[in-house]
């Protein structure tokens, strides 16, 4: 049975960072690319960052220089590092495993960035 689960998100103030993780089982998970998405109150969802199964990185602008993917296969994990947290980060995050036409998504985790 395929779960991808995210955790670590929650309140933070303005400035702050918090570390997200997204735990996977059920598939070949090194052979997945991984991708952070999140989505705002009234926004559409958006791309923040992603990761080949080679360990290539990309980022939207809304984070470059402030969020840092990795990806862990032994824990079959990947991970979200986001430093300088603005209000407008507030948002659900998602994860995303995508291979061919193969695509599993987890329920999110809640980030609000709040003083």
């Amino acid at each position: 049975q395929v779960q991808v689960v995210e955790s670590g998100g929650g309140l933070v103030q303005p400035g702050g960072s918090l570390r997200l993780s997204c735990a996977a089982s059920g598939f070949t998970f090194s052979n997945f690319a991984m991708s952070w998405y999140r989505q705002g109150p009234g926004n559409e969802r958006e791309r923040v960052a992603s990761i080949s199964s080679g360990g290539i990185t990309l980022y939207a602008d809304s984070g470059k220089g402030r969020f840092t993917i990795s990806r862990d296969n032994t824990k079959n994990t990947v991970y979200l590092q986001m430093n300088s947290l603005k209000p407008e980060d507030t948002a659900v995050y998602y994860c995303k495993a995508t291979r061919g036409g193969y695509d599993y998504r987890g329920q999110g985790t809640q980030v609000t960035v709040s003083s």
